[in-house]
């Protein structure tokens, strides 16, 4: 079998759509499964196997900005690579984005499987504005999948079908076994791009509040980097981007990882990841983050938004050791179960059956 999967965002920028992209490919291959990734990167494509359409400009896309190439020349460059490539099935992620994924959707008769990972606590802009155009669109695909329940509930309010819900993977062996990053003191985590619906700033606002010898990375940047820099919280290292490996390192160097998302998080692979490295998490209780822990068994999850809460819960797990104990082990057993290679196992089916109905 022969697969190529599809990616509208840049492959060399980290993000969660990307990061499942690659891993998903990779886990294929090591199980003797053909794989190939097009999609957008700025600079040399990021690792073996990948086809870059050309560099992503960064654009707004439902309140927070992606790195894309919706240029004619990379929807070129997407169905020239498929036609070299000869797959028998496309795996496109995310079909409705302008792009890579779009213009196979619309451009080849291959068999396409298509994955959805959004999801929105109301209102979607960009499928309320396509609404018309995506039902049609969405009649190309041969079989859809969603990482959620609530990405799910999302494509099928505004596109009808139905959807398998195949639930994104983490590469467990790659953070559990990686180098943990230094620390002369208990090390709390947050990763994460610096706008207002990933709750950096509460977080701040919760740490200013936290007297513990501990310190805080901050990993990402954005466009409230200056603002939250500016605001002088002490014991707070501010990271910037970091490589993949880096931050496997930090994963596994870090005491607590902590999410303290507003909400418009459909799938928390981040959570994931963390729990495979051995963090405690402390995460907030929105719908997308309760796709993958549970309050008091693998994580805590104060209330978004409330910076007492956030740090009451941090106080707790940096202090009770035999808690943090606990929610580790719950943890990693619980990120064993969403390994990649699994998930790998499972789309080779999807792919064998989309292949079947389309002859």
């Amino acid at each position: 079998m022969r697969v190529a999967i599809l990616c509208p965002y840049s492959l060399s920028v980290p993000g969660g759509v990307q990061g499942q992209v690659l891993g998903l490919a990779r886990s294929l291959r090591g199980i003797g499964v053909a794989t190939r990734v097009i999609g957008p990167t700025d600079g040399p494509p990021p690792e073996p196997g990948v086809v870059t359409v050309g560099p992503s400009v960064r654009m707004d896309a439902n309140g927070s900005v992606a790195p894309m190439n919706v240029g004619p020349v990379a929807s070129e460059r997407t169905l020239e690579a498929i036609r070299t490539f000869e797959p028998d099935v496309l795996h496109l992620h995310e079909p409705f984005v302008p792009g890579p994924t779009a213009a196979a959707l619309v451009g080849s008769t291959l068999p396409k499987v298509g994955t959805f990972h959004a999801a929105s606590e109301g209102d979607h802009a960009t499928y309320r504005r396509l609404r018309k155009v995506a039902q049609r669109a969405a009649r190309e695909l041969t079989i859809r999948t969603a990482v959620s329940a609530d990405a799910r509930a999302l494509a099928e309010q505004y596109l009808g079908g139905s959807y398998v819900v195949l639930p994104n993977g983490v590469d467990v062996a790659r953070f559990r076994d990686a180098e943990p990053a230094p620390s002369d003191r208990p090390a709390v985590l947050f990763v994460g791009r610096h706008e207002p619906r990933k709750g950096l700033g509460v977080l701040l606002d919760a740490w200013d509040e936290l007297d513990r010898d501990a310190v805080l990375w901050v990993v990402g940047d954005g466009p409230e980097t200056a603002a939250l820099r500016g605001l002088g919280v002490d014991r707070v290292e501010w990271l910037g981007r970091v490589t993949d490996a880096e931050l496997a390192r930090r994963l596994r160097g870090a005491t607590v990882f902590c999410a303290p998302a507003l909400g418009q998080e459909s799938f928390g692979v981040v959570l994931l990841e963390a729990m495979a490295a051995g963090a405690a998490v402390v995460a907030s209780a929105i719908p997308g983050y309760g796709n993958v822990a549970t309050d008091g068994v693998d994580a805590l999850m104060p209330a978004p938004g409330d910076a007492t809460a956030l740090r009451d819960a941090l106080r707790r797990v940096l202090d009770d050791h035999a808690l943090r104990g606990d929610l580790v082990a719950a943890g990693r057993a619980h990120a064993a179960e969403f390994s990649l290679d699994h998930l790998a196992e499972r789309f080779v089916g999807v792919y064998e059956t989309a292949i079947g109905l389309h002859a």
